[in-house]
């Protein structure tokens, strides 16, 4: 995977799989600090202990289509190989939270990518789903929660295209207004 936002759509659909209904994507970016930071928490049904342990090994997938899961491993490099760091906390009762947090003027760190469009991706195919992402820079910070949107649309449905479209508009401004991953 070439962006950060492309790692965040795999671990949520991984979130979604395991039957999420509400996932927090939380990016801070540290200037000060040179740190660059991505959480994110589900509520699905969570794993074991050694499950947990197992998620990171890239022969391991609880998938029936295919042998290998890289979507935890990739991203576990790609914080690790720019002075970063990954961890995974895992309830068995229910939830997961991914973290990684990377050295943010690493040569190496990938860009974080478009996520207006890989939110609007994430809301297009699971339109049940709520969702928060808050995005923080310097003080400022975007966030975007779709319960809140949901309550306003009055029986809209969230993946109806003219809703998608303000979203896509609402996180690149959003995101702009506080010069994020400039």
């Amino acid at each position: 995977m070439l962006e950060l936002s492309m790692h965040i759509l795999d671990i949520v659909e991984n979130s979604i799989r395991a039957g999420a209904t509400l996932v927090s994507i939380t990016i801070e970016e540290d200037l000060e600090g040179d740190r660059f930071r991505i959480e994110i928490t589900d509520d699905g049904s969570g794993m074991d202990a050694e499950t947990c342990r197992k998620a990171v090994d890239p022969f391991y997938t609880t998938k029936t289509v295919r042998r290998v899961g890289l979507g935890l491993p990739l991203f576990r490099q790609a914080a690790e190989m720019t002075n970063g760091s990954f961890s995974i906390r895992c309830g068995s009762s229910g939830g997961t939270t991914v973290s990684a947090e990377f050295q943010r003027s690493h040569i190496d760190r990938q860009p974080l990518g478009d996520m207006a469009s890989t939110l609007k991706a994430l809301l297009a195919g699971n339109p049940a789903m709520d969702l928060v992402y808050t995005h923080g820079r310097a003080g400022a910070s975007y966030r975007l929660d779709t319960r809140e949107i949901r309550g306003a649309l009055d029986g809209i449905p969230m993946d109806h295209p003219e809703v998608l479209r303000l979203i896509g508009e609402n996180v690149r401004d959003g995101l702009r207004e506080i010069k994020a991953n400039q």
